[in-house]
């Protein structure tokens, strides 16, 4: 395990210029401003014939703004400034990733990087909407140190409230998150944060991982929400969803590029049996690259503390814990049932985070009990700092 991991590791410094530029790929892919004024795409369809971009932008042509294909799938575009010198693709402005697939169907897809996406309430599926403010929300608060003894008030924003709607990233930074530090909390591990169409999965079927979700206000209401915690002394966990994906295909992950897999394991094994999901092809190169980019920005950009991480027993291995018992026999653990590419991938995020942002927290939700999970990457682990557990809340109903 440690030496795939090494391996992994050694190859990403050697081919990417380092770990730190590996992980900051969410500056460069999706749709980004360039200090110049111009508009910088980047999208990974393998699958893909052709790739452009449509939008309101250039009035939903499908091929006027056509993407370069690079090498291992990639592709690349930029838009130079207007005359006028404003941007290009203008703050606010819906936007579709065009995708002509191997059949020669186009496909419109929302980028699997996209920031904030939006649900009109005479639609179904969810809309990009380009999130480029002229001025970004500014923290003024630093985070709380690294907590010896954590005391974690589990929340969900959209149901924190007595009435009867989804209420708001507002209502919980002036009406809850001074509760919560009146009653003695030190920690809040926010549910249902990353974007997700299914409102009742409980932010558990995500659809886009770079956005935070609209149900509840803007991307800067969030940051304003975190900003006013750490002001209270209150470090913020983010319940990160990185076992599964949603099968959307219109919103979502899934057949991004027209194909069954791309992100994902073709076939059966890309399907979770219980959770109908997909399932993340973890030996990847891009999809080690997504994931840990999305680990990174949610801590640079809105400042949370750490991760929940969700699902870690249905990574770790090949039966995803589905009509599985662990008794504690190592045989257990160790074998051909064990998933080695997703638990390397949790050591790399556990690598990166800690050498990056020594100060922020991991917690493993684990039912199955693998050794070593909660030790040192340096020493052969998982590289976490808790485990959760799971069966005490079961324990105190008993009582």
């Amino acid at each position: 395990r440690y030496s795939l991991f090494y391996n992994r590791l050694k190859n990403i410094e050697e081919n990417e210029g380092g770990l730190d530029k590996f992980t900051e790929s969410y500056k460069t892919f999706g749709v980004n401003q360039l200090a110049n004024g111009g508009i910088y795409c980047k999208e990974w369809a393998p699958g893909a014939e052709a790739v452009f971009l449509a939008g309101d932008f250039n009035g939903w042509n499908p091929f006027s703004h056509p993407y370069k294909k690079m090498e291992y799938g990639k592709w690349e575009l930029f838009i130079p400034r207007a005359e006028n010198g404003c941007p290009p693709v203008p703050h606010g402005s819906k936007l579709k990733v065009v995708i002509r697939a191997q059949n020669g169907e186009l496909l419109y897809r929302i980028s699997p990087w996209a920031r904030y996406v939006v649900r009109d309430e005479d639609k179904v599926n969810y809309d990009w909407v380009h999130w480029n403010p002229p001025q970004s929300y500014i923290h003024k608060h630093p985070s709380p140190k690294r907590l010896k003894s954590l005391r974690i008030y589990e929340s969900h924003v959209g149901i924190a409230s007595p009435e009867g709607k989804v209420a708001s990233y507002k209502n919980f930074t002036y009406n809850v998150l001074p509760r919560i530090k009146d009653l003695g909390y030190n920690c809040v591990q926010l549910m249902a944060i990353m974007e997700h169409a299914y409102y009742a999965s409980f932010g558990y079927q995500v659809t886009s991982f770079f956005a935070a979700s609209s149900r509840y206000g803007t991307p800067d209401d969030l940051k304003e929400m975190i900003d006013v915690a750490h002001s209270m002394g209150i470090t913020v966990l983010l319940d990160v969803v990185h076992s599964h994906a949603s099968k959307n295909s219109e919103d979502g992950l899934n057949k991004f590029d027209g194909t069954d897999y791309c992100f994902f394991h073709s076939g059966p094994k890309g399907t979770h049996q219980l959770w109908d999901s997909r399932l993340f092809d973890y030996a990847n190169w891009e999809v080690l690259r997504f994931l840990l980019s999305n680990l990174r920005m949610w801590i640079e950009d809105y400042r949370f503390d750490g991760f929940r991480f969700d699902g870690v027993t249905s990574m770790l291995y090949h039966h995803h814990g589905i009509g599985t018992g662990f008794s504690g026999d190592y045989n257990e653990y160790f074998g051909l049932h064990v998933d080695e590419d997703a638990l390397c991938y949790l050591m790399l995020a556990n690598h990166m985070i800690n050498f990056l942002h020594p100060e922020c927290i991991t917690i493993a939700e684990d039912v199955s009990g693998m050794p070593a999970l909660c030790r040192p990457v340096a020493e052969g682990g998982g590289g976490f700092d808790y485990r959760l557990a799971m069966a005490i809340p079961d324990k105190w109903i008993q009582v």
